[in-house]
């Protein structure tokens, strides 16, 4: 279905995050004319294009729908050439103990969970450039704080139910901390400004 969302946009419900992924990644490569932001999330595709032919522009959605789901239901069905982010952490993190004890692990057993597998972008959200990653071992899925840090320092790495994320910018957050990293995921003079995008595939490793 897509739906009417405000005097510019357009919402495409997807169904599923695969097919949210592959529709991005169709949009980026041959937007409709007028399109000027693509804003996908796990269900759903939001295309903002002012002054658009908005008829036209469902008809084009539509067709760019259905290729994304029949691509994302062949093998190997993400979007196509999507990156690889390996992010050196340094596993000092305030909470990485807590969350050792919460998931019945040692410290050094969370540190190999959490680099032991390759996440993926999920969507972005909460602030600029801060990346939901989906993929955790499920045995690091912890609760949030009961009560969020007033603030938490760019590029620290963290958990909290069953994702994993870095923090783009210093901001208040309630995820437990299992380190830090160097790398600059958020930079407003690049482009694109985020080294996130949906789709992209995040591998942790120890620095």
């Amino acid at each position: 279905m897509i739906r009417r969302v405000g005097e510019h946009g357009l919402l495409v419900e997807t169904g599923a995050l695969e097919i949210s992924h592959r529709l991005d990644a169709l949009l980026r490569d041959r937007a409709p004319e007028g399109v000027v932001e693509v804003v996908p999330g796990p269900e759903t595709v939001l295309v903002v294009a002012p002054g658009a032919n908005q008829d036209r522009l469902r008809t084009a959605l539509g067709s760019l729908l259905a290729g994304a789901r029949d691509a994302a239901a062949e093998p190997g069905g993400g979007p196509e050439g999507a990156a690889v982010v390996t992010v050196p952490v340094v596993y000092d993190g305030a909470d990485l103990d807590a969350v050792a004890e919460l998931a019945g692990l040692t410290a050094e057993e969370v540190v190999a969970r959490h680099t032991g597998r390759e996440l993926v972008v999920g969507w972005l959200g909460f602030a600029p450039g801060f990346a939901y990653l989906i993929g955790l071992d499920p045995d690091l899925h912890v609760p949030r704080l009961d009560t969020p840090r007033t603030s938490v320092p760019a590029g620290s790495v963290a958990v909290a139910g069953p994702y994993s994320a870095v923090y783009p910018s210093a901001s208040p957050g309630g995820w437990r901390l299992l380190g830090h990293t160097s790398l600059r995921v958020w930079d407003t003079g690049a482009v694109p400004p985020s080294l996130f995008r949906p789709g992209t595939r995040v591998r942790f490793e120890r620095a």
